[in-house]
């Protein structure tokens, strides 16, 4: 990729997440985590999310895969500089995690490029007493 076309598709995607303890119930391998994103377009072609796609690790290893249109039911577009925050969630078996993939996104000329997520901890809070 030629150092011009990295300057033209640039999303920035920052990471939030929450434990949910309130939905969470550890006695049933039940622990819900939320996860705000914001991305924002840090190129020069305005952008459109077309997909996503999560790869979920829990502890033991075991993956679950999320594949579909959009965000949150939304295809954001992001002009230059624009950006844009979603809020959602996931279900784990362990009380600690990852979460990792790409948004498939299709900028104003026509060309399709995946914005990757990289790794991010879900984990429990632990309390020492």
């Amino acid at each position: 990729m030629s150092h011009h076309s990295a300057s033209k598709y640039n999303i920035s995607i920052d990471v939030k997440v929450q434990y949910i303890e309130e939905q969470s119930s550890p006695n049933d391998d039940r622990y819900v985590f939320s996860y705000t994103i914001n991305m924002l377009n840090k190129g020069s072609e305005a952008v459109q999310l077309i997909s996503r796609h999560w790869i979920i690790t829990d502890a033991e290893g075991k993956t679950q895969e999320v594949k579909g249109p959009g965000v949150v039911g939304e295809h954001p577009y992001l002009k230059p500089g624009e950006d844009f925050t979603y809020t959602s969630g996931t279900i784990i078996h362990t009380p600690v995690g990852s979460m990792q993939g790409s948004y498939q996104m299709k900028a104003s000329d026509g060309q399709m490029f995946d914005a990757e997520i990289n790794p991010f901890t879900l984990s429990k809070p632990q309390f020492l007493h």
